[in-house]
């Protein structure tokens, strides 16, 4: 008899979000079940008051802490790891494409099944006992970790992804907004400007421009988000200056909330009626809270990372460079959305 099970994720926050279908999955198949999960400190939010849940683990990356030592980091994760074994899970399922350092993560669990995908190049591995090949057919993120759950007896079509704000933190951008004068009859159009790939970026000008298309439009506020820090930083490269930028320029209807925590983003896109951005962990987390989005979208596969769930509009160029699209043409999906 399964009673407990692990899922181990080690991937960026899209990744993350793009689990919890089979987590829930799990939870209604294994009702009574532990259920537990190992993350790192960049995407643990996105699991934060997750009802099907019952233990979060916590581990480190290197290039997410810069100011600890390695030797620092490593012992860190071997408390956590050790923690893990002392539970003894039943099942540890590596959720994501076949790579080492996640099989050698399952393996360490001390599970007594180990679930993953191995790549074609490999004919073994140590580290799975239940070892799955990567699909053949293109699959969204979504389906491909629930493949994963068909040695559990799990078939079914996943369902919406699923996040959970915290009530303390949608309140604060409550208050933010009525300070701000932001009226709650209003539609409120939430954009998010950042994006980890360089050719999924769209240029401050662009943002510029559909803000004053909107405002031209639509009796509307916009609501700025962006990943915070400097453009500059090796570790996690942030909006600051672009955020900067486009404030200057637009000071009618939008207003800016400055977001330094992962909680802090997932609430104010819980009180946005739309969604504006690019293909990033802003994009699942609107997703996952059942928005309309409208992604304007660069380089990567939107059959494998298309908003899942939700009604949306991808616009995607021959050039696959976010740069390119208009702001006409995101204005045109927008009217579609709100109609």
């Amino acid at each position: 008899m399964i009673k407990k099970i692990l899922f181990i994720r080690r991937d960026n926050i899209g990744d993350l979000i793009c689990t919890t279908p089979a987590i829930h999955a799990v939870r209604k198949k294994y009702p009574d079940a532990k259920i537990g999960i190992l993350v790192n400190t960049y995407n643990v939010d996105a699991v934060r008051n997750n009802p099907d849940i019952d233990n979060i683990y916590v581990y480190e990356k290197a290039k997410h802490v810069p100011d600890k030592s390695k030797f620092s980091v490593w012992l860190n994760n071997l408390k956590v790891l050790l923690k893990i074994r002392k539970e003894q899970y039943d099942v540890a399922i590596g959720c994501g494409s076949y790579s080492p350092r996640l099989a050698r993560y399952t393996y360490m669990t001390g599970a007594i099944a180990r679930i993953g995908y191995l790549s074609k190049t490999v004919d073994r591995s140590k580290s799975y006992n239940i070892p799955l090949y990567d699909p053949e057919k293109p699959l969204h993120e979504a389906e491909r970790v629930f493949n994963l759950l068909s040695p559990l007896g799990i078939n079914d079509t996943p369902s919406p992804l699923r996040i959970f704000p915290a009530d303390d933190e949608i309140q604060k951008v409550k208050d933010f907004l009525n300070a701000s004068g932001v009226k709650k009859e209003k539609p409120l159009v939430a954009f998010h400007i950042s994006s980890r790939r360089p050719e999924n970026r769209w240029p401050a000008d662009s943002f510029i421009e559909l803000a004053r298309l909107i405002a031209i439009r639509y009796d509307a506020r916009i609501l700025l988000l962006w990943s915070p820090g400097s453009e500059k930083n090796p570790y996690h490269p942030g909006d600051d200056g672009k955020a900067e930028i486009i404030i200057n320029s637009i000071k009618t209807n939008m207003v800016a909330y400055k977001t330094t925590q992962l909680k802090e983003l997932i609430a104010a896109l819980s009180l946005a009626d739309i969604v504006v951005c690019c293909d990033g962990g802003a994009m699942h987390i609107a997703a996952a809270l059942g928005k309309p989005i409208v992604t304007i979208w660069g380089s990567t596969d939107p059959n494998r990372w298309k908003p899942w769930g939700v009604r949306h509009v991808i616009l995607q160029g021959e050039s696959k460079r976010a740069e390119n699209i208009s702001a006409q043409a995101v204005l045109d999906a927008v009217e579609k959305l709100l109609a």
